[in-house]
């Protein structure tokens, strides 16, 4: 009797301690996905690629991360560089001091390309905030489908766009996301990932990025729209030249 009794607490004790059956928060699902793609090689590694007509390069110096977009006019180059909050743009090596108003928009563009490129990194920021919504089936794969929203301050001048993420629950990688902005008049986008491949050690992915085909939906069931195909294909954000070097 005692021997049967023993079994059974140690069948319930294990049962307990199944990894399986331990619910995970939004934030342990994201940092097992920042782990997934890329981990520490994310703030121990130079990246640079190529992006539409743009060169952007991305590095920690001092410290400090440091994003640069360069362009190429003739004989002029014109190099973007954000730092913090701060954009500073040079026209070959000499500084232009340019609008608020411009220095804003081009802080924010840069930053938004070197965003999607680090995805999920980024979603650890101190401004991020994470809520888990459930779980649900695209394509028959089960995703986490996690919302991120951003505090005011250190939020960006876009603080009040909101995310949404599809995480894989076999591989913990983001495969989907969608966004609501409100710049420019505002709208919706859909990212379905595609092309993955790993340059040292970090995860890259291009995007099929959607719209919806109507103009009034539920930001929220954005993924059932594009089950049900009512989103439309509106570009591809394609990564190219990936180059990726371990900072000393």
């Amino acid at each position: 009797m005692h021997r049967i009794v023993f079994i059974l607490s140690s069948i319930l004790v294990f049962s307990c301690h199944d990894p399986k059956k331990v619910s995970l928060t939004a934030q342990g699902i994201v940092d097992r996905s920042i782990s997934v793609s890329g981990g520490e090689h994310y703030s121990t590694s130079k990246v640079a690629f190529q992006f539409r007509d743009k060169h952007y390069v991305s590095e920690v110096i001092k410290g400090k991360k440091v994003m640069k977009r360069i362009s190429f006019s003739d004989s002029l180059t014109i190099t973007d560089i954000k730092e913090n909050q701060d954009l500073r743009r040079f026209f070959n090596d000499s500084l232009i001091v340019l609008p608020d108003t411009l220095a804003i928009r081009y802080a924010n563009s840069v930053n938004s390309v070197h965003y999607f490129s680090r995805l999920p990194y980024g979603l650890n920021d101190p401004a991020v905030n994470k809520t888990l919504l459930g779980e649900t089936v695209i394509h028959g794969e089960e995703y986490y489908k996690i919302k991120v929203t951003f505090d005011q301050e250190n939020g960006g001048d876009d603080f009040e766009d909101i995310y949404l993420y599809w995480i894989s629950k076999a591989t913990f990688k983001p495969v989907y996301l969608a966004y609501e902005f409100h710049v420019d008049g505002g709208g919706i986008r859909f990212r379905e990932a595609y092309n993955e491949r790993y340059v040292g050690g970090i995860r890259f992915v291009d995007y099929y990025n959607y719209t919806p085909m109507e103009k009034e939906v539920d930001f929220f069931r954005i993924d059932s729209l594009f089950l049900a195909n009512r989103l439309e294909l509106l570009s591809k954000i394609e990564l190219k030249e990936v180059e990726v070097t371990k900072e000393n």
